[in-house]
């Protein structure tokens, strides 16, 4: 037997023991990891806006709002300072739970999905769901009239649940200002939200009207599991916040205040317990395999869409750069920079928002069009790549045979130009195929925005990622050996 051997094999495997335990941290608990940091790390999203968290006019790069004021409070109590970590509102969650911030503070709702996840503080605030619809539209007159027709709300959200529940087509939104445009233009029947945003967005709207108030719900802090301390820490400083009069003071200034907010004064544990008691726990079943197929179908639908108009406007933009008069080429090339230097999702948002009183498209129909014509200035320098690669001998010799420039571009130019171009055609559908998660902005419910929801409802990142990631390579990869194909029997001839 050799000693020696064993002897350094298990001194190996002490010293990988000793580095592994020295590289795994101790998690400290929540209180003690705030105060040691002299910070409460606070993640809300300066899009939600007044009243909640907005970043200040009068001073750049300073926030306001009654969640400011009250995350200022609180780190006060606790003895540390309090710093706003920016982070999408429908992402604050995940975030929390992977350690991006100490808790979320952004209008959480109380929800039986959400209090089954993470942990809650007392409540801090009573809201109210309000109703709105146009006021040309006399035949919405509650929820129970609205059974089969389209209602934006916030994905995830309490009105989200409601809606769900009542039978009604919910139409999800990322901002709170977008599904008031959107009734506004008819896009959808009616819009569901917290009062708080109604009062500021919505009910200032000439075309829009109050239905009513159709249920309650409460603002509380949301905090990971295994932060007890700090959570308890919290409630205790949120009761002295209440009973010193400074929480509606707050509410005050920001003029949210009601004699309803009363009751967080006398809030009780008892109360908190009551609230935190439902808890309901989603599993990925059939049910939401069926919706993830229907996401897959709309993904698939938008993608072919823009990249059908891409295609042929991408040619006619290269044609002409290559071809056309000099103004119509500078023009084309204008095209084409606008387009590939400005972000997609700004395009998205300025032709289903900023062009709604002069374009009135639905989204899915907004949502092609933009993708189409953002790829199809891709497509016009692919083409453009392809057709000089070819020869110019090839062009001269076909015109001196007496064939006319189109004519020649058809028959003797552009076959071998496509056969450049095909791999790179290929290579933008597919990233188009991903590209096109980004209309879930203007309300397109495609395959990655139904995973962010049944990620939420289902309480786990893990398989409805796969499920989504596997329906995306399922789309993909067969294009892919359609390529190949295309690709080895051209070159065969």
């Amino acid at each position: 037997m050799d000693v020696s051997g064993v002897w350094r094999r298990g001194g190996a495997l002490l010293v990988f023991a000793v580095v592994l335990t020295s590289c795994v941290q101790r998690e400290e608990p929540g209180l003690e990891r705030v105060r040691r940091a002299g910070e409460l790390r606070w993640g809300a999203d300066a899009q939600g806006g007044e009243p909640y968290a907005m970043e200040d006019p009068d001073v750049p790069g300073h926030m306001r709002g009654f969640e400011v004021e009250l995350a200022d409070a609180l780190a006060r109590e606790l003895g540390v300072r309090a710093r706003f970590v920016q982070n999408d509102w429908s992402s604050l969650i995940p975030s929390l739970e992977r350690g991006s911030f100490d808790v979320a503070l952004n209008g959480i709702e109380v929800t039986p999905a959400r209090s089954g996840r993470i942990l809650f503080t007392r409540p801090y605030f009573i809201f109210q769901l309000r109703l709105l619809a146009r006021r040309e539209d006399d035949s919405v007159t509650g929820l129970s009239s609205l059974r089969g027709r389209r209602v934006g709300t916030l994905a995830n959200s309490q009105a989200w649940d409601l809606l769900q529940r009542e039978g009604i087509q919910a139409v999800p939104y990322e901002g709170v200002e977008e599904p008031y445009i959107d009734l506004e233009q008819g896009r959808v029947d009616a819009v569901l939200m917290d009062d708080l945003i109604a009062q500021r967005y919505g009910q200032p709207r000439p075309k829009l009207r109050v239905v009513g108030d159709v249920g309650e719900g409460y603002y509380a802090i949301a905090v990971r599991p295994g932060d007890e301390d700090l959570r308890a820490a919290l409630d205790v400083a949120l009761g002295h916040v209440a009973r010193s009069g400074e929480l509606r003071r707050i509410f005050a200034r920001w003029n949210i205040d009601s004699a309803q907010q009363q009751k967080m004064v006398e809030w009780t544990d008892a109360q908190t317990r009551e609230v935190l008691a439902q808890t309901s726990t989603a599993k990925l079943g059939w049910g939401q395999g069926w919706m993830f197929l229907q996401a897959a179908l709309v993904t698939l639908v938008v993608s072919v869409g823009a990249m059908a108009l891409a295609v042929p406007l991408g040619v006619g933009l290269a044609l002409v750069r290559l071809y056309g008069p000099r103004w119509l080429s500078g023009l084309a090339s204008f095209y084409v920079e606008v387009f590939r230097g400005t972000p997609v999702l700004l395009q998205l948002y300025v032709l289903y928002y900023g062009l709604a009183g002069v374009l009135r498209l639905d989204a899915l129909s907004a949502a092609v069009l933009g993708l189409g014509l953002n790829y199809a200035a891709y497509e016009a320098e692919v083409y453009r790549a392809g057709v000089l690669a070819v020869p110019r001998g090839q062009m001269e010799a076909a015109l001196a045979l007496g064939m006319s420039t189109p004519l020649a571009l058809r028959r003797v130019v552009f076959p071998q130009a496509f056969r450049v171009a095909l791999p790179s055609v290929t290579n933008d559908f597919i990233a188009l195929l991903k590209d096109s998660s980004l209309v879930s902005v203007i309300s397109v419910v495609e395959l990655t925005k139904r995973m962010t929801i049944t990620a939420v409802d289902v309480r786990s990142w893990l398989l409805p990622g796969a499920l989504c990631a596997a329906l995306y390579l399922a789309m993909s990869y067969p294009l892919s050996l359609l390529a190949r194909r295309l690709e080895a029997r051209l070159a065969r001839g």
